[in-house]
């Protein structure tokens, strides 16, 4: 797939991100607020993809351990936005059952067969539209399509790295995110017609 503007905003930043991290851990207050600056915002645009109204109160939890476990993390500025999604998606899961909504499985079926990479078309079409919009259109999607979306869109990782978050295949999340994108185009075309409204939209673990 080719990368949507999540994907190309956060590669600007990730030299930046291993250089703060680095810093960090060698107790650098300044440094982990820095890396905080440049992780947190597509953090929370996930986070509210997946619990809604809720996602601030999640995203302190996941700051609480992403602090608190600092020093163990091994990788660079990509990696670092990884493992915070991966810690920030453990907590929203803790949350949903929590509150006895739990998590639609994200597990596709193991023979299904792999779709080649889709067009830009959907991801660049985000650029047209809010962010509120746009998580009220990827909510609409089933969770295994609109987690794989999301990571990728917001966070801005790429595939293998959204699937060593999701704990599933590479292939399967290939395959998701791009019934995803073949879906959220049609979500688009209708915005565009006036089909879809920018109203309050359920977190994912409403969605169908």
């Amino acid at each position: 797939m080719g990368k949507g503007r999540g994907s190309r905003r956060a590669e600007t930043h990730d030299k930046e991100l291993g250089d703060a991290v680095a810093r960090a851990q060698q107790g650098d207050e300044a440094a982990f607020s820095a890396a905080y600056r440049l992780v947190h915002p597509p953090l929370l645009g996930y986070l509210r993809g997946l619990v809604g109204d809720d996602a601030e109160d999640v995203a302190s939890d996941a700051w609480l351990e992403i602090a608190r476990d600092i020093g163990r993390f091994r990788g660079d500025g990509a990696g670092f936005r990884a493992w915070t999604a991966s810690i920030a998606r453990h907590r929203a899961i803790d949350h949903l059952r929590r509150i006895k909504s739990r998590p639609r499985g994200t597990l596709l079926e193991s023979d299904l067969a792999e779709l080649p990479a889709p067009q830009d078309t959907a991801a660049e079409a985000f650029e047209t539209v809010s962010t509120r919009q746009a998580l009220a259109l990827i909510a609409k999607l089933p969770r295994r399509q609109a987690e794989a979306v999301l990571l990728q869109t917001v966070i801005g990782l790429d595939g293998p790295a959204a699937a060593r978050v999701l704990g599933k295949r590479p292939g399967a999340v290939r395959s998701a995110t791009h019934r995803g994108l073949k879906q959220l185009e049609k979500y688009l075309s209708s915005l565009a017609s006036g089909g879809v409204t920018d109203s309050d939209s359920p977190s994912l673990g409403d969605a169908r």
